[in-house]
């Protein structure tokens, strides 16, 4: 991963300067922002004073003894493949951006992403394989089966654009095709196999994506716009608020999935216990041991967002909020200045808004494969938020 990571970073680098050009363009004023999780990562690798680390070293200092510095994490090694993770993702996000400045080879990763998130679908709709209905791998299918189900939509999109056109009239309706299959095997796995609140933050982000569309083809004013996008916000935080007034608990765990007895009660004293810095991002395995009383039981982490504040504390669950938060404005604003090509950051921005919701839902982000094509979706995006001319 490590490997991964440099080498994307270098082809990066080594663009030439219209590709700079591009990037820098792509992403005006939040490319400062990606480098946010990295720094706060590495941050908790180095020697700190125990006061700002988690309560367990301080506990173990007034039992032990010895001096009053340590690491922040309580795995260095599970920390140090999630900056490698992390770097690897922000290096993929970047490489996506040069790579689709050419609108054909943008289409190309369309279609490749939408291929491989409709195959993970299928192989959940088929049962192929029992490991996927499994809680602990199969949480991995909402995630993938969303981003399916918007890439989708996005094909479809791109098919309705192209016949409008009249330009490759047998083409469109072959791309029309591809789309809707793809859309009803993903829309399958979302709404049929999925839990009932991930089949709801699917609907936040087709929402999104509906709007985008509909600003556009009725070409509102920006008052109007506004006023639509307003409505629809309203109408989403309605529905959030009532979903999370069924739960009980604290706010990450509200649309998870219910834990047993002892497993909910030693992740609450977790969450209770986490400060500002967290106990090591990647670490929740090691850490939940600590607060585990059958050492021969594993707790899983029931959400992403969980398992962030878990591992990197108030200022990382901030950090990743703030990061998501920046692309989707930039996402969304770009979708409706790009025009034709608006699919795009439209389709992006929806993932993102559902990826948003999802990780209070259920833990499928957390895995590399879900990290790692959110990446490339957003870098496919950016990339296409701007016209390749500088106008």
């Amino acid at each position: 991963m490590a490997a991964a990571a440099l080498s994307l970073l270098a082809a990066s680098l080594n663009a030439g300067k219209a590709d700079y050009d591009h990037y820098l363009r792509a992403t005006a004023w939040i490319r400062w922002v990606l480098i946010v999780i990295p720094i706060c990562i590495a941050a908790q690798l180095l020697p700190v004073w125990l006061a700002l680390a988690h309560p367990i070293w301080t506990s173990a200092h007034d039992a032990l003894g010895g001096l009053p510095l340590g690491s922040i994490t309580a795995d260095f090694g599970l920390t140090l493949n999630a900056l490698f993770l992390a770097l690897a993702a922000l290096s993929l996000l970047g490489v996506t951006i040069v790579v689709a400045r050419d609108r054909r080879r943008a289409e190309l990763i369309l279609f490749v992403l939408s291929g491989v998130t409709t195959l993970s679908a299928l192989v959940l709709d088929l049962r192929i394989s029992p490991a996927l209905a499994d809680g602990s791998t199969g949480s991995l299918a909402a995630p993938l089966g969303g981003f399916g189900l918007i890439l989708n939509l996005a094909l479809l999109q791109l098919a309705a654009e192209r016949a409008e056109t009249r330009h490759a009239l047998s083409r469109s309706i072959a791309i029309g095709l591809y789309g809707l299959v793809g859309a009803l095997i993903t829309a399958l796995a979302v709404y049929g196999f999925s839990s009932t609140n991930s089949a709801v933050t699917m609907s936040f982000g087709i929402v999104l994506f509906l709007l985008v569309l509909i600003i556009r083809r009725l070409d509102l004013s920006p008052l109007a716009a506004s006023a639509l996008a307003a409505a629809a916000l309203i109408g989403v935080g309605i529905v959030l608020a009532f979903i999370f007034e069924k739960g009980s608990g604290s706010v990450l765990l509200r649309l998870s999935s219910e834990l047993a007895g002892d497993a909910k009660s030693a992740l609450e004293r977790m969450l209770a216990d986490t400060r500002w810095f967290g106990g090591g991002a990647g670490g929740f395995a090691a850490l939940a041991r600590i607060y585990q009383s059958d050492a021969g039981q594993s707790l899983a982490a029931p959400s992403a967002a969980a398992a962030v504040f878990a591992d990197m504390g108030w200022i990382g669950l901030v950090a990743v909020i703030a990061v998501a938060a920046a692309l989707l404005l930039r996402l969304f604003f770009g979708a409706l200045t790009r025009g034709r090509d608006s699919f795009f950051p439209a389709a992006a921005a929806a993932c993102l808004c559902f990826a948003l919701v999802e990780a209070l839902a259920g833990p499928g982000l957390l895995r590399p494969a879900a990290i790692l094509c959110l990446s490339v979706i957003v870098g496919l995006g950016l990339s296409q938020s701007i016209s390749q001319s500088s106008r």
